[in-house]
This record gives C-alpha cells, structure tokens and sequence, in this order.
C-alpha cells in the first residue's frame, strides 16, 4: 500500500513543506509558509492538505546534537499536536538534527551561495526530513 506524506521543517519564520509517496521513498519540495511566531497561516496549510490529501505528516524534531531538547523542539511538537487536532491525521516526529546543514550543502553543491534561499532551504530540510523517516519506516 502507498502511502502519501507530508512532511514540516518547523521554523519561527518559515515552516518548510515537502511531499512523497512511500513506494519511491523520495520527497519532493513544496514552497515554504511564512509563520509569525511559530504560527503559519493555518487556511494554506488546509489547502495543501487538500491537494495531498496525506495518510501521515511528519515533523522535524529540533534536537540538540546530544539528543536533548533545545528551545525550539516545545514548539515543534506544539505544531504536529496542531496538525494533528486540525486535520485528524497521524503525525510523526521525526529527529531533524544536521538536515539543514544537509540541505545547505546539497543547495550550494547545486547551485553555489545565490542558490541559498531561505525557502529553498526549508523545502529541501522537509525532504530530507520525510526521506529519513521513509527509511526508519522499512
């Protein structure tokens, strides 16, 4: 059975966004919503749930590289307990550590510095995030 997933790299400012399919266990980046505060429009986040229609939604877990909690991981799991109140759907948490690095690296290799846009960014991080749990899945 696929399953289609949407997957958030949560962020104060910018909550990436990106798509994929269990079978080809790849994701494919959407544009980013703009927060403030931790706070995205909720309407386009509806919109895209709509267009996806997804089984399961994965969230990025900020974790600090010993594997405690940081500042932002509270609000990132505030976040998937909204899209799970909202929308009904299953979400994971999935451990995010290095994938914006991961994303910066791949983007600049790609493309150089002018290819780093914060949104590009934060759609490649929410890849990133999906492919790695699509993997724990197996």
């Amino acid at each position: 059975m696929t399953i289609t997933a949407l997957a958030f790299d949560f962020g104060m400012k910018s909550i990436g966004c990106a798509v994929g399919q269990s079978i080809t266990g790849t994701a494919q980046a959407l544009p980013a919503f703009k927060a403030q505060d931790g706070i995205p429009n909720w309407d386009a986040i509806a919109k895209c749930f709509q267009e996806w229609k997804p089984e399961v939604v994965v969230v990025g877990l900020p974790l600090n590289m010993d594997g405690t909690d940081q500042e932002l991981t509270l609000s990132a799991k505030k976040f998937a307990n909204r899209l799970n109140g909202r929308f009904g759907v299953k979400v994971a948490l999935q451990d995010e550590r290095l994938t914006t690095t991961e994303a910066r690296r791949e983007i600049f290799e790609r493309g150089g510095f002018r290819a780093l846009k914060k949104g590009k960014v934060d759609g490649i991080s929410a890849c990133l995030i999906l492919e790695s749990w699509f993997e724990s899945q197996i």
